[in-house]
Order: structure tokens, then C-alpha cells, then sequence
């Protein structure tokens, strides 16, 4: 029999659900304000729906399944100095890990390396020096993709002087993280006490936290112990992300009877998936669903000019195929191995 949740866990969910309420409230408030300016034509948005290519849709989802069976074989590597660990042991766990993200949001977000440590009979804080690690190749990687497309994107692309500058500016945060995970490497220690000293006024709880994720992702710096083990994790997280973004290139041309999506370049297709990142970063549950779409629609018609009904239409394949196609296959492998997908939500929580 589960446990009962602590009050600590039990104040986190409420304080979820208060911001959910709120979150939601203003959204319709907007809506309600903002009523006589829109200008949405239902029937477009349930043809471009209707005429979606099923075959770039089945390519989405293959690619984005290939890709979370490529985590696992990343966090094999990465845990390869601490514990031996087949990938086909860690597959599951991702995908019931990214199934409640899916359907609870970021909150869930520690449910892998939980999950993870549960399955390899390991200690919790070595997944989550794994994890924060994971993290942070993901960013370098992204951030690496992002400063090559832009700054070689088409010079007849709209607003291309911007998205110069965001790829410089890209490309320098890239540099500039790479130093800092070098420091971390070698004075890791150092930096988080430096952390927690500068934060601790302003915050005991926060400085607490700063310091203690500091040290987890020099713990995981640190177990890469051989340039062979950085190389394979760094050249499995570009793939990943290049196949993230070939989940959005396929999912704007599945929409043939809208030009602008039918034609969207690599260069869009990246500046898109920025955009996704920025929007999926405090997704909550159900409500983040809305908020993606909302997002990504935005973007598809403010930067390129897709008309409102096939942006809307388009963004909410991209959150299916990215997110949501998931829980399927995330929901059968937990009721097969026998984990309650409840049980694994409140191991995150607590985590």
C-alpha cells in the first residue's frame, strides 16, 4: 500500500493547483477582453485539421519515439562510470517519465532519475547527478543547433537581421556555458559555496537549492571521466535534437494546403523550436496544453505569417506529436511492469 502523501507534497500540489486556477482565470480574462479583435474562422481550422498528411504525422511520432529511446541509451553512458547499466533497462522509465510530464507538466519532471533509481536498485542522488548532467548536454546541444541554423539562415527569410543576432547571441551563451561547465568540473565545490553565500540573503531556501544543483551537476560532470564518454554523449544529444527538430519540420509540412507551412525552412523550423522550449518551460498540467498551442500559433503567425486557423491547427499537431503521442505507450509499460503512474508522481514530488 502506497504511502500517504507528506504535507510538504501535499502544500506543493495545492500550490500547483492554486497557480493552474489563476493562470486559467487570466487566460479567459484575456479572451473576454481581447473578443472583438479576434478574428478566428472555426471551419478553416476543422479543414486544415481534415487534410492533415498522415504520413508526415506517422514520421513525427516514429522520430519522437526514436529519440526517447536515444535518452536511454545517453543516461546509459553517462551512469556507464558509476554503474554499468544496459539501455534497454532505462527505456521504460523515460517513457513513463515523459508520459507524466505529458499529463502533469514539469512538476513530474524528477519522475526519470526516480524511477531510474528504483529500477537499478541505485542510490536517488547518483540518477540526479545523471539528470542534472542530462541537462545540461541537452542545452548545449540545443543551443548549439540553434546558433548554426540562424546564423546561416536564408537572407530572404523575414526578419532575418533578428535572427542573425539571435544566432551571435546564441552562439556566445553557448561559449559561455561551456566555460561554465568546465569550472564546474574542476571547482565545483567552490562555486556552490560561492552560490550560496551571494544568494543566502535574499533567500536561505533558495541559496540552499542554488548550491545543492550546483553540486549535483559537478557530480555529474565529474563522472564523465574519459573524452571517449563526453564525445558519445555529446554526439547523442546533437541527434536527439536534430530529430526534435525534424519532429517540427515534418509536423508544418503536414499541412500541404497552407504555403507558408508547406514550404517551412530548417532556419523556421529552429527558430520555432526555440520558441517551443521558452513556452513548454513552466507547463503545467492540462492548462500547458493550451498555453504550447497558444504559443507556438503565435509565433507561427507573428514571424511567418501563417494564417491564424492553420497556425492553431498546426501548433496543435506539434504538441501531440512532441508531447502527448507519448502517453500511450508510456501508460502500457507502466500497467505492464506494474508501477502506478500515481506512485511515480509523488516519488517526483518528493524528489
Amino acid at each position: 500500500m502506497a504511502a500517504p502523501p507528506s504535507a510538504t507534497t501535499t502544500a506543493k500540489k495545492s500550490h500547483t493547483s492554486k497557480i493552474a486556477l489563476i493562470a486559467t482565470g487570466l487566460l479567459l480574462a484575456a479572451l473576454w477582453l481581447f473578443r472583438s479583435h479576434l478574428r478566428f474562422d472555426w471551419p478553416t481550422l476543422a479543414h486544415q485539421l481534415r487534410h492533415v498528411s498522415l504520413l508526415y504525422v506517422a514520421l513525427a511520432v516514429t522520430t519522437t519515439y526514436i529519440g526517447i529511446c536515444l535518452r536511454a541509451v545517453r543516461w546509459s553512458v553517462l551512469l556507464a562510470p558509476m554503474r554499468k547499466v544496459a539501455p534497454r533497462e532505462l527505456i521504460s522509465a523515460q517513457f513513463i517519465g515523459f508520459t507524466l510530464i505529458a499529463l502533469l507538466g514539469r512538476i513530474t519532471d524528477l519522475a526519470r532519475p526516480w524511477l531510474i533509481a528504483r529500477r537499478t536498485h541505485t542510490a536517488f542522488p547518483m540518477q540526479l547527478a545523471v539528470y542534472s548532467i542530462e541537462r545540461g548536454f541537452d542545452l548545449g546541444a540545443a543551443a548549439i543547433l540553434f546558433s548554426l541554423a540562424l546564423l546561416f539562415a536564408p537572407r530572404d527569410m523575414p526578419h532575418h537581421e533578428a535572427f542573425l543576432r539571435a544566432g551571435i547571441v546564441s552562439l556566445a551563451v553557448t561559449l559561455a556555458l561551456a566555460l561554465f561547465a568546465l569550472l564546474l568540473r574542476f571547482a565545483g565545490d567552490r562555486i556552490s559555496a560561492l552560490a550560496s553565500r551571494l544568494l543566502r540573503p535574499l533567500s536561505p531556501a533558495l541559496a540552499a537549492s542554488a548550491a545543492e544543483r550546483i553540486l549535483d551537476f559537478a557530480a555529474g560532470m565529474r563522472s564523465i571521466s574519459s573524452l571517449t564518454e563526453f564525445l558519445a554523449a555529446l554526439s547523442l544529444s546533437l541527434v536527439m535534437w536534430i530529430g526534435i527538430a525534424a519532429v517540427y519540420f515534418f509536423s508544418a509540412h503536414a499541412f500541404p494546403a497552407s504555403p507558408q507551412l508547406a514550404t517551412f525552412s530548417v532556419s523556421a523550423t529552429m527558430l520555432l523550436l526555440a520558441t517551443a522550449m521558452g513556452g513548454s518551460m513552466l507547463q503545467l498540467p492540462v492548462l500547458g496544453w493550451f498555453t504550447q498551442v497558444a504559443v507556438l500559433a503565435a509565433a507561427l503567425h507573428g514571424f511567418f505569417a501563417v494564417p491564424l486557423e492553420s497556425a492553431t491547427a498546426c501548433a496543435a499537431v506539434m504538441l501531440f506529436v512532441t508531447t502527448l503521442c507519448v502517453a500511450p505507450a508510456g501508460i502500457i509499460i507502466a500497467r505492464v511492469q506494474g508501477i502506478a503512474l500515481r506512485d511515480a508522481a509523488r516519488g517526483s514530488a518528493a524528489a
